[in-house]
């Protein structure tokens, strides 16, 4: 599809900014929040690129905007200039390569997140004390094509336009259950016996993650007696005593009322797979923060019980 030129002489980096934004999300409101514009000025920079390349970017759905064939063909060109912006700004933005500068938003899911990695974070503050970091846990996958993190750690390897992936290690999840729990229903001694025990799981219909179904691999029709989308409040009834709980290792060193039930019989492992957009992969910012998250993992792989498997 060729671009008209006659107006090519009047595109504007902050149209193409704009253009980016919005195809990254697929909605202008959003686009709109992220960029600190309002929807109108959104629109009127949309319609003016538009007229400068003479045709339209998007089409409305009711799911979004969609892209246009235009805007498919015009995308990977300002990718890359975004991406060279983002290391001229890092190149000449006043400090070293060694002591990257900048903020980096790392997403994963709540667990990993509030009781492994936010506990992980004090020597890298330390080593690089010019870069900022904001951690998104959502227990709904975040979508880094879209650019809504600029890293992802997930249990699984992701899909999506423009993905670097990479495994840097697993963990190991185990059943606990608290005394009082056991003191009313007993104590598992084998895998048989789980099937007359309550469990606590995800909710069913809100998961977008089916690595977190972890529960199947363990008892393939469990008694659920309470479920929730947070892996936290799952935490907090099994330590009350509510049930029997599936959780990785990591996350119940703090919690005094869990003990591993049946810990050699019952293993289930995950994958940790670190993703980052191609246009990221080499920026000073973002490879401090992956070789760091990369480092912390392998250096805690038993901790993890990565080394199980």
């Amino acid at each position: 599809m060729a671009v008209k030129k006659l107006h090519l002489d009047q595109l504007d980096w902050d149209d193409l900014r704009i253009f980016l934004a919005v195809a990254r999300i697929g909605n202008l409101s959003q686009a709109a929040r992220q960029l600190k514009l309002d929807h109108s000025t959104i629109s009127r920079r949309l319609a003016r690129l538009e007229l400068s390349l003479g045709g339209a970017l998007f089409e409305r759905r009711s799911q979004g905007l969609k892209r246009t064939p235009l805007g498919d063909l015009i995308l990977p060109q300002v990718e890359a200039m975004d991406s060279n912006a983002v290391a001229l700004r890092e190149k000449f933005g006043g400090h070293t390569s060694e002591q990257p500068t900048g903020t980096v938003r790392m997403a994963m899911m709540e667990g990993i997140g509030s009781m492994y990695i936010a506990r992980k974070l004090v020597t890298f503050s330390e080593r690089y004390p010019h870069l900022g970091l904001e951690l998104m846990t959502s227990p709904q996958l975040v979508n880094v094509s879209r650019r809504e993190a600029d890293i992802l750690l997930s249990f699984f390897k992701p899909t999506g336009r423009g993905l670097d992936s990479e495994c840097i290690g697993s963990f190991a999840l185990s059943l606990y259950g608290a005394q009082s729990y056991f003191d009313r229903y007993g104590e598992p001694e084998t895998v048989d016996d789980l099937a007359g025990h309550r469990f606590l799981t995800y909710v069913d219909d809100l998961i977008q993650v089916d690595a977190v179904r972890w529960l199947a691999e363990v008892c393939p029709d469990p008694v659920v007696a309470f479920s929730s989308n947070s892996m936290l409040a799952q935490m907090a009834a099994a330590a009350s005593g509510l049930g029997l709980v599936l959780l990785p290792r990591f996350s119940v060193v703090r919690e005094n009322e869990l003990r591993p039930v049946l810990k050699e019989q019952v293993v289930v492992h995950r994958e940790l797979w670190l993703s980052v957009h191609m246009d990221l992969r080499y920026s000073a910012r973002i490879k401090a923060v992956m070789n760091y998250l990369k480092e912390t993992v392998a250096n805690d792989a038993s901790f993890l019980g990565a080394s199980a498997q």
